[in-house]
């Protein structure tokens, strides 16, 4: 195995070897670095030694034999070439003769030549000279005209000369040194121009930031006039302005008198915004516009300028940026806009400037921006100009300076409304504002409401003259079979507030159409509004007011009485308040869009107030109080006898009760009855009350006789009928319990009460257990105080001892 092994061995290593020395062979010897690496990396050096001396001796032997095959031929030619060496050397001699021959007859020709040929070479320098000037000359005389056209600020004209001079001329002769100078010096001088060219726009960009307010006051001002020509054209469907109008010569009528039924400032509409003389849109010239104001040239020298230098996407980029980094200072608005017109006037004029200059440039340099990028940038200003009025316009707490506000921004959505913006945002936040206006109104006529109910006397309206009548059925009206025919002084049921009340009523109305005014809306638009306004008016400022009054404790039953009167003829009055609407709305009340005022419920509801104030008037009350009050030390703690008739208090409560019954006759029958019967149930609830007091400690049968007589006169006064249409005994009813009381004790019949207790046929069926024992404790507490002689009489004994029984039953039923 080892002998094969060593065999195998060895062929492997013949082969490698006869593999290198083929490569040697055969391959470049700048490349056999590889082949002899290989042959030292074996281990077999001698044997590879001896395999390439006998590959050199082979190669040898195979040189030997082909010299030997070839050396007849090598000797023949060796021979030829030497017979040839004789006849080239004759051939030489021969040339050299020749050679020298021509020489010396050329000589002539040759001085001759070269001054042919020096002449021919200045010719052509100076044609060259000349061609070369006529090319360099229009270069300097171009590079000079630019220069000129840089020191007289044509930067745009310079620019243009640089690019000829770079583009065709330079190149012709840019082997000249003035050449290279003037060719790096153009980069700079296209800088120097691009530096003054952005120094201008940005002088441009701080002029149009300086004059916004005056591009945007006379576009609005544009507009404004504009808007005011096209409502002459066409009638303005509302007539608010007539209707002011009206309404001013309706509170000035009647002479030079004023109308008492009106207000002093009546005649005028409270939140009517006038035009004074600092109005900002009384300009002169009318003519003026954006172009008039700003000059644009820099923006179109910048704009081809940079278009030559290949920065135009800069300069878009840089234009682009900076605008709307002043479209946001722009839009931050003014420390103090709260009820400053004046702020609110300014910040729109500012805004409409910048789109006013940046649709003027859209239009004239149409490369510079996009309609894209303009109405991003109005999408941005509009969400901020939103928000900022949304915040802003809250905080104006005057009506006068809301409807400033609102006009503003009518003319500003207008003026960019012309300018191609959609605006349809703003006229959406000025609905909103709406209720905000519609709020401030509210409180503004809840304050004349209660001054209006402050200054009435609560007293019917005396007429002592025609013109008096005409000045009242001016501001109110009032129907009445025969009124026309009657006598002066003529007397109206209701006090002065009324015809009051309806014309603020009116006014209001007139207030929120003037607010509608301008916001394009349709008549049933307008009409719903109004009506919503006032349903508002009347069912929360004035209910309100209502409720307010009749609460008020200085008012007495007649106030409250003549309330209810005012408040029936202001609910007849309703019909004309939607007349009133409908005359200038044009929509009648029951057509789709249309709601119905809810005047006729809310004085309903006000009425009926009213009339249960009637019956719960807290002075009335306090009046029953105080009077009933004397009783506790006066009647039942000192009287020892009767005097034959009722109590003084208790005659004058009666009278006082009479008086005031008196004045329900102008009220509904069963809010009478309901008064007179909450009275009679007062009056006995007080004086069981007082009867039962705890601090009343003992009671005398003295007392019990003249308390017998007060409530014989509470009988009477009810038998009396005060109020009419009570069912027969409704009214005595309030007294039935203390008349049972005082019967049980004055007749002394305890044994048909305990008989009878439980039984509904029993004489004393509302005298209550715990009622009789607590005045009983009283009257034996009295017994107990009397002289001790007088306990020794056996009837008295007998008495007590009664008394001590009925008292110990007592207790065991209200105990039991």
């Amino acid at each position: 195995e080892k002998t094969e092994t060593s065999t195998e061995q060895e062929t492997k290593t013949d082969r490698e070897h006869e593999r290198i020395l083929n490569e040697i062979e055969t391959t470049d010897t700048a490349f056999i670095g590889a082949s002899l690496r290989a042959v030292y990396e074996g281990n077999d050096h001698a044997k590879f030694l001896d395999r390439l001396d006998c590959r050199i001796k082979q190669h040898d032997r195979d040189i030997e034999r082909m010299c030997n095959f070839h050396y007849q031929g090598f000797i023949e030619s060796i021979t030829e070439l030497i017979n040839v060496r004789s006849d080239a050397e004759r051939l030489k001699n021969q040339t050299v003769v020749i050679n020298k021959e021509l020489q010396e007859s050329g000589k002539e020709v040759a001085r001759k030549s070269d001054d042919l040929i020096q002449c021919q070479l200045q010719q052509r320098n100076v044609a060259s000279a000349i061609e070369k000037l006529s090319m360099c000359l229009p270069v300097l005389q171009m590079y000079a005209k630019m220069c000129e056209q840089m020191k007289a600020g044509r930067y745009y004209s310079a620019l243009k000369t640089l690019e000829q001079l770079e583009r065709t001329h330079l190149p012709l002769i840019f082997q000249y040194r003035f050449c290279e100078i003037m060719s790096n010096n153009i980069p700079r001088i296209r800088e120097e121009i691009k530096d003054i060219s952005m120094k201008e726009l940005k002088d441009f960009l701080e002029s149009v930031r300086k004059n916004s307010d005056k591009i945007g006051m006379v576009a609005m001002k544009q507009v404004k006039l504009e808007n005011k020509s096209a409502t002459m054209k066409n009638a303005n469907p509302f007539k608010v302005a007539e209707l002011l109008a009206k309404d001013d010569k309706t509170a000035l009528s009647g002479n030079s008198d004023q109308n008492p039924f009106t207000e002093q400032t009546s005649s005028q509409n409270p939140f009517e915004t006038k035009e004074i003389e600092t109005n900002p849109f009384a300009l002169e010239k009318s003519d003026l516009s954006a172009s008039d104001l700003v000059d644009f040239s820099p923006v179109y020298k910048c704009l081809h300028i940079f278009g030559l230098v290949g920065s135009q996407a800069q300069f878009e980029t840089y234009y682009r940026t900076q605008r709307k980094n002043q479209a946001r200072l722009v839009l931050e608005p003014p420390a103090s806009m709260q009820d400053n017109p004046d702020a609110f006037a300014k910040y729109f004029y500012q805004i409409v400037g910048f789109f006013v200059v940046e649709d003027h440039v859209l239009h004239t340099a149409p490369n510079l921006i996009s309609r894209q990028v303009l109405d991003d940038l109005w999408e941005m200003a509009l969400s901020k100009l939103v928000a900022v009025l949304q915040t802003d316009s809250v905080y104006c707490s005057d009506a006068i300076s809301m409807m400033k506000v609102k006009n503003l921004i009518v003319i500003f959505a207008d003026t960019l409304k012309a300018y191609g913006f959609p605006v349809s945002r703003l006229f959406g936040l000025l609905m909103e504002m709406r209720d905000s206006y519609g709020e401030i109104l509210l409180k503004h006529w809840s304050k004349k409401f209660m001054e209006i109910f402050d200054e009435d006397n609560y007293t019917a309206m005396l007429l002592d003259n025609e013109v008096e009548v005409k000045a009242l059925l001016e501001t109110f009206p009032y129907e009445s079979p025969g009124f026309e025919s009657e006598k002066y002084p003529r007397k109206l049921p209701f006090s002065r507030f009324v015809p009051r009340i309806f014309g603020e009523m009116k006014r209001f109305i007139l207030s929120c159409l003037e607010y509608c005014e301008d916001l394009h809306l349709s008549s049933t638009e307008v009409d719903d509004m109004i009506r919503k306004s006032t349903n508002l008016l009347l069912t929360r400022t004035l209910a309100s007011s209502l409720q307010t009054l009749v609460q008020k404790p200085s008012l007495g039953l007649t106030e409250l009485v003549q309330i209810i009167v005012n408040t029936t003829h202001l609910e007849n009055s309703c019909q004309h308040i939607e007349e009133f609407v409908h005359s200038i709305t044009g929509v009648r009340v029951g057509s789709a869009h249309s709601a119905k005022l809810v005047g006729v419920s809310t004085f309903k509801d006000a009425r009926n107030g009213t009339e249960e104030q009637v019956v719960y008037d807290t002075q009335y009350v306090n009046a029953l109080v105080t009077i009933t009050q004397g009783v506790i030390n006066g009647q039942i703690t000192k009287y020892g006898t009767t005097c034959g008739r009722a109590s003084r208090y208790l005659l004058d409560l009666i009278a006082f009760l009479q008086h005031n019954f008196e004045v329900f006759t102008n009220l509904p029958s069963k809010v009478a009855q309901t008064a007179c019967m909450s009275a009679c149930r007062h009056i006995s609830a007080r004086l069981m009350e007082l009867v039962l007091d705890k601090d009343i400690k003992v009671v005398t049968m003295a007392a019990l006789q003249q308390f017998n007589l007060d409530v014989m006169q509470c009988e009477l006064f009810s038998n009396s009928e005060p109020v009419p249409g009570f069912r027969d005994g409704a009214l005595q009813m309030s007294f039935v319990e203390l008349r049972q009381l005082l019967d049980l004790f004055l007749s002394w019949d305890w044994s048909s009460y305990l008989a009878d207790y439980g039984s509904g046929n029993s004489k004393y069926l509302r005298v209550s257990p715990g009622t009789a024992l607590t005045l009983l404790e009283k009257i034996k507490e009295e017994r107990g105080h009397r002289n001790i002689f007088a306990s020794l009489s056996k009837q008295e004994r007998e008495k007590k001892k009664l008394l001590e029984t009925v008292v110990r039953q007592l207790r065991g039923i209200v105990n039991g």
